[in-house]
């Protein structure tokens, strides 16, 4: 019982620290299942659970931009604050819709660890790369993103399917080839992360059923909080770090973590 716990906890910390870093939440999330001998059907609901914890983060943290607080129906911040909704819903239109169509196939053909191993290098390399380009940014608020570019970060997101790719990585580097800023580039990957996250959550859930015992939802339940609060703190860190630092560290880190990968499993 002890070392379930421990375990709910330790990837509950995992979540949330990752999900929203561009370094792979999966990357890590299977070397530490792999580790403490975590797997079956349960693990994957498991997985699921905490990564809604995370998305909770975000609707907290984002609150003022994302949840109407003004009385007034028409007023200027509730529009605002539909018109960011939409841009995310355009956004995660190619996810959902490739998501369904040949989601099982990419995950069958893609889930292994070299597969991993080189998306996280592949992405590492990249996040050098546009950083040593120094790209000029145009864009520096999701209201003046376009739905036409919310669409195309969306198509670059559905890279992530790619295990190992990291959801937060495809959308920030998309956003930023795109002309995004990098705070603009990040912030708008956690609101794509809400719809994203939840639809395939849910898709999981009903697949495979929630049928649980009293002590797995117990695990459920610390590491559904676990995730929320690391993410939390991860966020607002996160935010305030990439406003005078670039992203070159996290490709450092993922280049490693991807060679780690690769010579664990082989």
């Amino acid at each position: 019982m002890i070392k379930e716990i421990l375990s709910a906890i330790v990837l509950g910390i995992i979540e949330g620290l990752t999900e929203f870093l561009p370094i792979s939440s999966t990357g890590h999330l299977i070397l530490a299942n792999e580790l403490i001998g975590f797997s079956g059907q349960f693990a994957q609901t498991f997985e699921i659970v905490i990564q809604l914890g995370a998305i909770l983060a975000v609707v907290i943290c984002f609150k003022s931009k994302l949840v109407p607080t003004q009385i007034k129906r028409h007023s200027v911040e509730n529009k605002k604050i539909l018109d960011r909704w939409k841009k995310t819903i355009v956004g995660v239109l190619p996810a959902l819709i490739i998501g369904a169509a040949l989601g099982s196939w990419i995950n069958e053909l893609f889930f292994n660890p070299i597969t991993i191993s080189i998306a996280l290098i592949i992405g590492g390399i990249l996040l050098i790369l546009i950083e040593n380009r120094k790209l000029t940014s145009h864009i520096n608020s999701i209201d003046a993103l376009s739905y036409r570019t919310a669409f195309y970060i969306g198509l670059i997101q559905c890279l992530a399917m790619i295990p190992g790719t990291s959801r937060s990585a495809a959308t920030i580097i998309g956003a930023m080839l795109l002309g995004a800023s990098r705070s603009l580039a990040a912030e708008f990957s956690f609101f794509l992360a809400i719809p994203t996250i939840i639809a395939a959550s849910f898709y999981t859930m009903y697949k495979n059923g929630m049928s649980l015992a009293l002590n797995e939802s117990l695990f459920l339940s610390i590491g559904f909080i676990v995730s929320f609060f690391v993410a939390w703190i991860v966020i607002a860190g996160f935010m305030k770090y990439i406003s005078n630092n670039d992203f070159k560290p996290f490709g450092y880190y993922r280049i490693v973590l991807g060679i780690v990968v690769l010579l664990y499993f082989i």
